[in-house]
């Protein structure tokens, strides 16, 4: 007599984690600065970890871009217990090389948090914010050796543009784009 063989289900796509994002406070630049204080964090950010003036002035940008456009680079928080892991969102491109007059569309998260599915989550949640404040269409420019912001963009659905190699440094980025 023959057994069937148990029918098996198709395999689960996985499940996103729980992200929470929230428009940065004065406390976070210290946040920030903490959780990026990391040379494998900052590699392909220019290098070495910034100092803390940096993420003060970026934390009051973000808070002005929240007010004035309704999204930003947004904290993303540990949704276990509220720690900062990093940042998410969108703001217009800050450079006067590159995509300028664009919004672009970000993420960088603490080294412990890495491979967890944390910013294609937090970037997705991150859109629905520029999608209601009207924006059509968003870019994401990544340094060409970063290969897991690479495969976050393919995840949102960027498609590779144009190549972009910022001034005075030697190397090679790639401006993706997401019609919304």
């Amino acid at each position: 007599m023959k057994t069937a063989k148990p029918a098996t289900a198709p395999p689960a796509s996985p499940v996103p984690p729980a992200v929470e994002l929230r428009v940065p406070t004065d406390e976070d630049a210290l946040n920030w600065h903490r959780v990026f204080n990391d040379p494998e964090v900052m590699e392909y950010h220019g290098g070495s970890p910034a100092e803390l003036s940096v993420y003060e002035e970026l934390t009051a940008r973000q808070r002005r871009h929240h007010a004035e456009l309704g999204f930003c680079l947004y904290t993303l928080l540990d949704p276990a217990d509220g720690a900062v892991i990093g940042f998410t969102g969108a703001q217009p491109w800050p450079r006067d090389w590159g995509p300028a007059g664009e919004i672009e569309i970000g993420w960088r998260l603490g080294r412990a948090y890495w491979g967890r599915g944390y910013a294609t989550a937090a970037a997705e949640a991150a859109l629905a914010a520029v999608r209601a404040a009207g924006v059509r269409h968003v870019v994401a420019v990544v340094d060409t050796r970063n290969e897991r912001s690479i495969a976050v963009t393919r995840r949102l659905g960027m498609r590779p543009a144009e190549t972009v190699i910022p001034p005075g440094e030697n190397r090679t980025a790639c401006c993706h784009r997401l019609e919304l």
